[in-house]
Formats: C-alpha cells, sequence, structure tokens
C-alpha cells in the first residue's frame, strides 16, 4: 500500500512534467500562428480605422494616429458612402449577381454529381474525365468570346449576363467536389431506398441531398467569396451594372478627393465574404474533407 501511494505522486510528476515540456515545445509555433494573425488583421483593422477617420487625418496623419486622438472617430465616412450611387448600386449589383451565381450552379451541379454518382448509362466515366478537364480551362481565355457573345445576344452589362458567365465556370468544380462526395454515401442506404420504391427523385430529394449539405454549404462559400470579390468578369462584362470590386476600381482614380467613400465601401465589401465564412466555416472544413477518404 505504500509502495502504491510513494508511486503515484511521481507518476503525478512525471505527467505534469510532460505537460510542461510539451507547452514549452509548441511555443515557438505558437508565437509563429500570433504573428501570422496579426500579419493578417493589421491591414484589416488599419482600413476599418481608416474608414472612421475624416480623409484629412487619414491623408496626413495616417490611421495610427486615432490611438493619440480618438475623438476624431466619425461615422460620417459611412453616411457618405450610402449616399454615393455609384457604391450603392455596385453593392445591389454584387448582391444580386453573387445570390444568382451560387444558387444556381448548385442546383445543376447537384443534379449533374448525383447522375455521375448513382445513375448508370453510357459514357458516364468520360463525361466525369471531360468536367474533371474542364477545371483547367482559365476563365481569360473566354473573356474576349463571350465579349462578342454576350453582344449578339444582348447579354452585355445586363445582371443575367453577369450570373449565367460565372456559374459556366464554376460548374466543373462543383460537379468535380459534389459527385466526389454523392460517391461516399453508402450503397447500401441507396439500395435500401430503391426496394423501397423510392424514385431516383425521390433518392435525390430525401437521401443525397440531406446527406450532402456540407459538400453544398462549402460549394456555397466558394462561389460566394469568388463572385463578390470578383474583379476581372464585371470589369470586362459590365459597364453600368458593375460590381463593386471594379466600381472601387474606378473611384481610386481619384484616391486623394473620395477616400472617405473608399474606406468605408471597401471595408463594408470585405466584411460580407467574411461573415458568409465566419457563419459556414465548419461546414466549409467538412465540404473540402468530403469524398476524400473512403
Amino acid at each position: 500500500m505504500a509502495v502504491a501511494e510513494v508511486r503515484q505522486p511521481a507518476l503525478r510528476t512525471d505527467t505534469e512534467a510532460m505537460t510542461v515540456g510539451q507547452r514549452l515545445a509548441r511555443l515557438p509555433i505558437h508565437l509563429i500562428l500570433v504573428a501570422v494573425a496579426l500579419l493578417w488583421i493589421l491591414p484589416a483593422a488599419g482600413l476599418f480605422v481608416t474608414s472612421v477617420l475624416p480623409p484629412e487625418v487619414s491623408n496626413a496623419q495616417g490611421w495610427w494616429h486615432v490611438f493619440s486622438k480618438p475623438s476624431e472617430v466619425t461615422l460620417q465616412n459611412y453616411r457618405d458612402m450610402f449616399d454615393d450611387n455609384t457604391i450603392t448600386r455596385a453593392l445591389w449589383v454584387t448582391a444580386q449577381v453573387t445570390i444568382g451565381a451560387t444558387i444556381l450552379p448548385i442546383l445543376i451541379a447537384s443534379l449533374a454529381a448525383y447522375a455521375l454518382a448513382w445513375v448508370d448509362f453510357w459514357g458516364r466515366d468520360y463525361l466525369f474525365l471531360l468536367v474533371v478537364a474542364l477545371m483547367v480551362v482559365p476563365l481569360q481565355m473566354a473573356l474576349i468570346p463571350m465579349f462578342s457573345l454576350y453582344d449578339n445576344l444582348h447579354l452585355f452589362d445586363t445582371i443575367p449576363g453577369l450570373i449565367l458567365f460565372h456559374s459556366a465556370f464554376a460548374l466543373p468544380f462543383s460537379i468535380f467536389l459534389l459527385r466526389n462526395f454523392f460517391a461516399g454515401i453508402p450503397k447500401d442506404l441507396m439500395e435500401a431506398a430503391r426496394i423501397d420504391g423510392a424514385s431516383e427523385w425521390r433518392l435525390f430529394f430525401k437521401v443525397v441531398l440531406p446527406l450532402g449539405l456540407p459538400a453544398i454549404a462549402a460549394l456555397g462559400i466558394f462561389q460566394v467569396l469568388f463572385v463578390w470579390n470578383d474583379f476581372l468578369v464585371g470589369f470586362t462584362l459590365a459597364q453600368d451594372n458593375v460590381p463593386i470590386a471594379p466600381a472601387l476600381a474606378g473611384q481610386l482614380r481619384q484616391f486623394a478627393s473620395n477616400l472617405n467613400v473608399i474606406a468605408p465601401a471597401s471595408f463594408f465589401s470585405a466584411v460580407i465574404p467574411l461573415t458568409v465564412f465566419a457563419l459556414f466555416q465548419r461546414y466549409f472544413v467538412q465540404g473540402l474533407l468530403a469524398g476524400s477518404v473512403k
């Protein structure tokens, strides 16, 4: 009994020593991660502070001046931003394009992915290889041909035109991601549903879609981040219905004179995709790992 009592404190001491040693070994990694996080946060913090300072203060003294005189913080810049018709229209156009270009490819890709994963038809594997091959086609390659096509079809400078372009280039990756996830659904579950008399549509809506929500959510986050921050497509295929990124680029030509609009608009446009990512980040991680291991 006495030997056991002596050994137990010794074991606790060894365990505590191992825990302290592990923490000390991880300390450099934690310090590096903190430094990287600060490097990422500092520009966003500087942009936010600039957005709530008078432009003459930001131009003359820099955003860090707020620490010496915090009383100069104001929301007038955000009032000016919402009074600017160019910025508000660009935000509205971006919201419409982002919603449309997220929902449309998810609907089409989920149907195509289900067919490629669970419907037997001739040439299914070759069709999937074609979808994978389309993922390597660069977006810039289609801008000039699509510009001519849109001009003939009267889709240039229209919101449906932007939605269709983003949806078309999102489909290969969307089908690839969802097909891999749907293929990982247990075959016994699908066969049991078919034995019970479930049609393909019922299987899709009642079994596959509920199980595929993590991958669908991850795909939605991808699309929101890409479409909302897109510059090239909106700059090339729009003139009046310009999304927020090209609109801000146009404002930068007069950077010194309209910083009171650029700073709050830039921060506001960055907050939207960050909020979406923060709300659905757990689905994002699950979706990225979907179908990678069976």
